[in-house]
């Protein structure tokens, strides 16, 4: 038999992403004897397949010649975990002077070296944002050259520091709101539960201003519920300077936005609003003017808290779960109800302007309260209420009970941690006999029957919180 002469084989571990999740790829390097070529082979696509050119310029632009030999590029999944910390992982895009520009994914990148224990190496502006990641090394580098002189002990790389977080500055107060007791308590009682909520009211009654106040009456995100909104926010690229997210994202698409920019999805993949709105607050205004398909697309996430992105080649989640809260005029003209200002199309002005919400999304919304507007002649007379932090504080007490109770939101979870009273159940069983509740229907009352228990802090639930949990039921839609 003949000698063999095995040639050897360099290694880098990278990432590619599905959804927030990083999937190890190993890039396999290896130079033999043959005629100059340079391939790259392992299912790469277009944009890596190119990326033979940009190395070759970046290499010359740093005074680096490939050898004429012949140099073969595999990817791979990375199987074989290399022991010791001394190695990492690279993430980064090589421009062709040898910069290395910023990525989307960066933290779920450093989430996936920490898991193979290794550190990693990342573009200069994004170092802070890899150690939200993980406590692993992080070599941030503003180009190939700045790289190579670290490693060859020329040029020392700074450590890079954590920012401090993105608080988002929320001045707006539910004292602002006068009157409109009833929408300010069926807020309340959402934001306790973390319940979907419709408003319906005509224009100018004070919908919208009702919702910009929800963010205020939220506690701070968990460390937990922080890691996965960051790892989403930068995995769509729009992390501020690597600061970690800790209050509840609010978003608010305009009735345009079309079911991929709602859901996710296009081109490259990247999440929705629903993926933005996760842990926080999804707002969509003027409900009936979306496109009937983008409202259909909320089914899923609203029941399981993702979303599936069906590709060609693989199917992609991104987590969802978010708190649905919407507002729509009770018609078109928006007037219904008010003889002197209604149009001449009633009813069927009505009727034709919600027929794009399905009984299918009602049924998945857990409160509807109306609206009525405050002639402006009155509100001078009326006393300011409550202001958001008082409220936000039973709120927060609410919360926890839930929390320690079934580690879940009330909205959250099913009705064997619900504990009614004797009398309450018979109500119960009236109710949805009366008004046709479907199951789901039926769960999402007791949900928000024992969110205001726990806000009366009620061990049971009473009559009074069945019946106040039933005034915020959509009962035409219910009968749909």
């Amino acid at each position: 038999m003949g000698s063999h002469r095995f040639m050897a084989i360099t290694r880098i571990l990278s990432f590619a992403f599905s959804g927030i999740d990083p999937i190890p790829v190993e890039i396999q390097v290896q130079i033999t004897s043959g005629l100059p070529a340079f391939i790259i082979v392992g299912l790469a696509d277009k944009t890596v397949g190119e990326s033979r050119e940009r190395i070759r310029a970046a290499l010359i632009s740093m005074g680096i010649s490939l050898p004429p030999k012949r140099i073969l590029v595999n990817l791979a999944p990375a199987d074989i975990v290399k022991e010791g910390t001394h190695h990492y992982a690279a993430v980064g895009e090589l421009s062709l002077d040898g910069y290395i520009g910023n990525i989307n994914w960066v933290i779920s990148a450093a989430i996936g070296a920490s898991r193979v224990h290794r550190g990693l190496i990342c573009p200069y502006n994004q170092g802070q944002e890899a150690l939200l990641g993980g406590d692993i090394s992080i070599i941030p580098t503003p180009d190939l050259i700045s790289l190579l002189n670290h490693f060859t002990g020329k040029q020392v790389l700074p450590v890079p520091k954590l920012s401090s977080p993105t608080i988002s500055k929320n001045n707006l107060d539910l004292i602002d709101v006068k009157g409109m007791e009833t929408p300010k308590r069926a807020l309340e009682i959402a934001a306790a539960g973390g319940h979907s909520l419709l408003m319906i009211g005509p224009p100018g009654s004070g919908k919208s201003m009702l919702a910009s106040r929800l963010p205020g009456l939220l506690p701070d995100l968990t460390p937990i519920q922080s890691l996965d909104v960051t790892r989403i926010y930068s995995s769509a690229g729009l992390l501020s300077e690597g600061r970690p997210i800790i209050r509840p994202p609010f978003r608010d698409p305009h009735h345009s936005a079309s079911p991929v920019a709602l859901t996710g999805g296009g081109a490259k993949a990247k999440p929705g609003e629903i993926s933005l709105a996760h842990h926080g607050v999804l707002f969509l205004d003027e409900l009936p003017e979306f496109s009937r398909q983008a409202l259909e697309s909320l089914h899923q996430p609203l029941e399981t808290g993702q979303i599936t992105v069906a590709r060609a080649m693989a199917h992609i989640c991104y987590p969802a779960r978010f708190q649905f809260i919407a507002a729509m005029n009770p018609c078109r003209c928006g007037y219904l109800g008010d003889t002197a200002r209604e149009c001449h199309r009633i009813p069927r002005c009505a009727e034709e302007y919600t027929r794009k919400i399905s009984g299918p999304l009602m049924d998945r919304i857990d409160m509807v309260v109306t609206v009525t507007p405050i002639p402006p002649s009155q509100l001078i007379k009326i006393a300011s209420g409550e202001q958001s932090h008082i409220v936000a504080q039973r709120v927060k007490i609410a919360r926890e009970k839930q929390i320690k109770r079934q580690s879940k939101l009330n909205s959250e979870t099913n009705p064997d941690h619900l504990c009614l009273a004797t009398e309450a159940i018979k109500i119960v069983e009236q109710a949805a006999t009366r008004i046709k509740l479907s199951a789901r229907g039926l769960t999402r009352l007791l949900s928000v029957s024992r969110t205001i228990a726990d806000l009366a802090e009620s061990h049971e639930i009473q009559i009074e919180h069945v019946t106040e949990a039933l005034s915020y039921r959509h009962r035409q839609k219910e009968n749909s």
